[in-house]
């Protein structure tokens, strides 16, 4: 469960910057979820719950924001949508495409108090 080691790097880079601002709690968290980033919002959640207790973070609200896939085609040049890994590029059926956007998982907001 990579989850559990994602939230608290989360947790950790929340509070350090909370910190370092001058602020004691951190209210809310905002994640980026890419669709290809493996990583399900509601363990992560879980997780996140579990792994705030003790810290400044704990009760904060942890609100997730999706992104969608793109991908850049070698073959026609161009930035398309994707909805699945491997899958042909939409335009010229090529599949030699480079994930450019949706498979990663960042901090967008934190909110402190």
């Amino acid at each position: 469960m990579h989850e559990m080691s994602l939230a608290m790097a989360a947790i950790d880079l929340a509070a350090e910057q909370a910190s370092q601002r001058g602020f004691s709690k951190v209210t809310a968290i905002w994640l980026e979820v890419g669709s290809f980033s493996c990583v399900d919002p509601d363990t992560i959640a879980f997780c996140f719950e579990a792994a705030a207790k003790g810290t400044a973070v704990e009760g904060a609200s942890l609100h997730f924001q999706h992104q969608s896939a793109d991908g850049w085609c070698y073959d026609c040049g161009k930035t398309v949508a994707l909805t699945e890994r491997g899958q042909a590029c939409p335009e010229c059926g090529g599949y030699k495409l480079r994930v450019a956007q949706g498979d990663s998982l960042r901090i967008t907001d934190i909110e402190v108090s």
